[in-house]
C-alpha cells in the first residue's frame, strides 16, 4: 500500500506537463510512470516530499533571485559522491549526508529549501533527464511566469 500510494504520489507530483503548458501554469500530471528506484523510500521518509501543497505564487523579480541563491548555495555546499560512498546502498535518495550526495540529493535540498521559503509547491517538479554522457540525470524544475527553469548540480545558473 506504501508503495501505490508512494507511485501516486510520484504521479501527481512528478511527470510530465500535460496538454498545452504555459509559464505561470501549475506542473500538472499528463500520465502515469513508475517512479524511479528509491523515490518511494525517499517519499516515506520525507513527508514534505509527497504531501507538499503549501506556499505561494511569486512574481518573477522575487523568484528568480531565490532560485539562483538556491542553486548556487546547495551547489557549493554537497560535495559530490556516489549513494554507495554516502549510505552504503546502490540506490538511495536522501538529503545529503554529512554534506555529500549524488544528482537527486542535491534536487532533494534545492525542492526543501524553496519549499520552506515559501515557494509554491505546484510550481516545483523533480525530473529525470539524460546528461551528456547519457546517464539519467535529477534535476529541479520551477515554473514562473516567464517560463520554467532548471536547477542543475552541474550549472553554476539556473537555466531555461
Amino acid at each position: 500500500m506504501r508503495t501505490l500510494a508512494a507511485f501516486a504520489a510520484f504521479t501527481f507530483v512528478f511527470t510530465a506537463f500535460s496538454g498545452e503548458s504555459y509559464a505561470g501554469s501549475t506542473l500538472r500530471a499528463s500520465r502515469a510512470i513508475g517512479a524511479p528506484i528509491g523515490f518511494p523510500s525517499a517519499c516515506t521518509r520525507y513527508t514534505w516530499l509527497c504531501h507538499g501543497n503549501g506556499g505561494h505564487e511569486m512574481t518573477d523579480d522575487k523568484a528568480m533571485p531565490l532560485l539562483q541563491k538556491v542553486n548556487r548555495q546547495v551547489n557549493a555546499g554537497v560535495t559530490p559522491a556516489t549513494d554507495a560512498q554516502t549510505s552504503g546502498k546502490s540506490e538511495y535518495w536522501s538529503l545529503p549526508i554529512n554534506n555529500k550526495g549524488d544528482c537527486e540529493d542535491y534536487a532533494l535540498l534545492k525542492l526543501k529549501t524553496l519549499l520552506g521559503a515559501g515557494f509554491a509547491s505546484n510550481k516545483l517538479a523533480l525530473s529525470v533527464v539524460i546528461d551528456r554522457r547519457g546517464n539519467n540525470h535529477v534535476v529541479l524544475l520551477a515554473r514562473l511566469r516567464s517560463g520554467d527553469y532548471v536547477l542543475d548540480n552541474l550549472a553554476g545558473k539556473v537555466k531555461p
